[in-house]
């Protein structure tokens, strides 16, 4: 095919004529606090045989004794893929990157922003991933159209609920950088506790947010990362939080209480930020992971339904693809992630929920 990887930085990665990244996972934001988690960032640039030229990064991790891994979220474009097919594509790519990462990388894992099922045929390397890392399923609401026409193309108690909050007083602050990190946190992180006991999800713990904040305002890429909070009578009902960028906006985090819920302060949250989100010139609104399909035996079915009553397309992506650096270390650190991920996805969760119940 004829890629060609060019080790770079975090600042060329910005340079004119390179195309930008088609999401925050691909930013040199995003990378540098991620490094700041025990990540290990490397940059490069990809030039196909086209002479088109995209943004690539890879975040290294250890896996403990295994050794360690890469991963490269939402990449590379799906414009860097054209020609010999995904799976040559990504196989050349991996190829590419083996000698510039650390000698004891396992995997390679790629998420790239592609719709549908991922063809394995004539995969030499190439294969599904025993988890997914990003949602693979997801709703966007194209932000070209007007205000009017994106609440229009709301289900109709969708556009009654996003009314609703006003009616009955609920007003919606907007916290961004140290501000959010100083003033909004610790009622953000109350919230989201409460969620993650009421819904059984793991989340990090408060300084996770808080540093994302600040990495917003002070690190060296600063980045529109902004807080919501929906409060009623001085007390703070529901939160999100939301990446806004060229490339679009995201829907990162969302929190809300079990008091006052028939307020629907989340419908308000998520249409307050749809509507600054256009207006700061975003083309898309990104609610960010939605179950498979409209299955009400779906655990998280009511978040499919809350979602994609906002009118958006449904997204279907392929999904974590793996290619093995190491087979036999490979073999064994896909047996332990097929074990922790039932654990924690399934019997943890189904545990939380039990005792929620009985409590």
């Amino acid at each position: 095919m004829g890629i060609v990887l060019t080790p770079a930085t975090a600042e060329t990665l910005a340079e004119s004529g390179i195309a930008g990244p088609v999401s925050f996972l691909q930013t040199p934001f995003w990378a540098e606090f991620k490094a700041s988690q025990g990540w290990k960032p490397f940059y490069f640039i990809l030039r196909t045989d086209k002479g088109s030229r995209f943004p690539l990064i890879a975040l290294s991790r250890t896996l403990g004794r295994f050794g360690s891994f890469a991963y490269i979220a939402m990449g590379p474009p799906p414009e860097a893929l054209e020609g010999s097919g995904v799976s040559a594509a990504l196989e050349e790519i991996a190829e590419a990157l083996r000698s510039r990462l650390p000698g004891d990388t396992v995997f390679i894992r790629f998420d790239p922003p592609l719709e549908g099922k991922a063809d394995l045929r004539g995969a030499s390397l190439l294969r599904k991933a025993s988890g997914d890392v990003q949602p693979p399923d997801t709703v966007i609401v194209g932000l070209e159209k007007t205000e009017a026409q994106i609440l229009d193309g709301m289900k109709p108690k969708w556009r009654y609920n996003v009314r609703l909050g006003e009616k009955k007083g609920v007003g919606i602050r907007m916290l961004k950088g140290r501000e959010a990190a100083d003033k909004g946190m610790e009622s953000f992180w109350s919230l989201y506790r409460e969620t993650a006991e009421r819904d059984g999800i793991a989340i990090h713990d408060r300084d996770y947010y808080r540093n994302l904040f600040l990495a917003s305002c002070e690190g060296p890429f600063p980045a529109d990362l902004r807080l919501y909070l929906a409060e009623h009578e001085g007390e703070d009902l529901a939160a999100i939080v939301t990446l806004f960028g060229p490339w679009g906006a995201t829907y990162l985090y969302g929190a809300s209480s079990n008091e006052k819920r028939n307020l629907m302060p989340a419908y308000a949250l998520q249409w307050r930020a749809m509507i600054d989100a256009k207006r700061a010139g975003c083309p898309y609104y990104d609610l960010y992971g939605i179950p498979p399909s409209d299955d009400p035996k779906h655990p998280m079915h009511g978040l499919y339904r809350f979602k994609t009553g906002f009118g958006g397309a449904e997204i279907h992506r392929c999904g974590s693809l793996d290619i093995p650096v190491k087979p036999i270390r490979y073999a064994l650190w896909r047996r332990a992630e097929g074990v922790r991920a039932f654990w924690f996805k399934r019997v943890k969760k189904l545990l939380k929920k039990g005792i929620a119940r009985r409590s």
